[in-house]
């Protein structure tokens, strides 16, 4: 093999490789699934179950806790989720805004509603065997 062609097996090795790199890294990770959600409130902290399903980088879903189960949609980047969850309450509609960061089985996170916010976190659910 003369040097021209062993530089452009080489050229396009490397291309190849960089290629499958950033396809892999903008792989969104995998949040499908039952999470146990926690969040301080003020009279202590709550737990609610986030069920998740996931199309690429598209959820959908519902929250359930004491006041009922909500549907929510969102998307995901990267290991970055986003939903927004509406609720009907006595003063009218209430939009929550959450965002979060997957690491392994865990997520963490801030909800917004307005001007008031909590931190979330957020624990896979063990499969039932």
């Amino acid at each position: 093999m003369d040097k021209k062609a062993m530089r452009e097996m080489v050229y396009w090795a490397a291309v190849l490789t960089l290629s499958a790199g950033v396809l892999a890294a903008q792989e969104p990770a995998k949040f499908g699934g039952t999470w146990e959600m926690t969040m301080e409130g003020r009279q202590g902290p709550t737990t609610q179950t986030l069920t998740i399903q996931q199309t690429a980088d598209k959820i959908k879903g519902t929250i359930k806790g004491a006041r009922g189960e909500t549907p929510f949609e969102g998307t995901v980047k990267g290991n970055k989720i986003s939903f927004t969850v509406k609720r009907e309450t006595p003063r009218g509609e209430m939009t929550m805004e959450y965002t979060g960061t997957i690491e392994g089985d865990s997520i963490k996170g801030t909800m917004q509603a307005g001007e008031f916010s909590r931190e979330w976190s957020a624990k896979r659910a063990k499969e039932k065997e």
